[in-house]
């Protein structure tokens, strides 16, 4: 996980190749509207060995200019990215015909991939306008970004993205979505100066349930 640099290349490098193995089940399946959520694997796990370089900088283990380009790519995915990619991967996928969710949930999936848009706004202006810093605290990092609003952008954020899944529909979704909500209460109680990457790293593994969601032949269905 986000303990150190081995550690992070070790759960990257799992994770990722869950991932490609996710994309692979998705296209055999026949299901194209699987391949962005199949996808979130793969960009979790990449973004883990993001951060096993970010570990090397703060170690003084990788030169300025590279530590610092691993610190805001990493901060690019976990802010702007995610808040738009989860729900729109969430709504393409409820657009596969058989799917449980409905109409009225399409329309909120909509509703949320907006709201991860707005959200994503002033994130990406953040990352492009101010360095990323990342200070070690014991074996967790502190990242640093001067966001505005940070309360109500992770209100957002945390909507958008968990809502998404919790909303969609599927009984495997809404697991994923339920072991993400908990796991951001865990993480901001216990690593409170560590919260983005610790459940940045939660998340990738809870995201290995997609495996089974990929390539599953047919919808189950959740609660109505």
């Amino acid at each position: 996980m986000c303990w150190s640099a081995q550690a992070d290349a070790l759960a990257g490098g799992l994770v990722a190749g869950v991932g490609m193995a996710c994309l692979a089940r998705a296209r055999r399946s026949g299901r194209p509207q699987r391949l962005p959520l199949a996808a979130l694997p793969l960009v979790l796990g990449v973004h883990q060995l993001i951060e096993a370089l970010v570990w090397l900088g703060a170690d003084d283990g990788l030169a300025d200019g590279p530590a610092s380009a691993a610190r805001t790519a990493w901060a690019a995915i976990a802010l702007p990215l995610l808040p738009v990619l989860v729900p729109a991967a969430v709504w393409c996928a409820a657009t596969e015909p058989g799917d449980p969710a409905g109409p009225a949930r399409r329309r909120v999936l909509a509703a949320l991939v907006l709201l991860g848009a707005a959200v994503a706004i002033p994130l990406t202006a953040a990352v492009a306008g101010h360095p990323v810093t990342a200070t070690p605290h014991g074996h967790t990092l502190d990242y640093a970004i001067g966001l505005p609003h940070p309360a109500l952008l992770l209100t957002g954020y945390l909507l958008a993205t968990v809502g998404s899944l919790l909303i969609s529909g599927d009984r495997l979704l809404c697991r994923l979505g339920l072991l993400t909500g908990a796991g951001a209460v865990a993480c901001a109680l216990l690593w409170r100066f560590a919260f983005v990457s610790t459940w940045c790293a939660l998340a990738a593994l809870v995201s290995l349930l997609l495996l089974r969601w990929a390539g599953r032949p047919r919808v189950a269905r959740s609660m109505p």
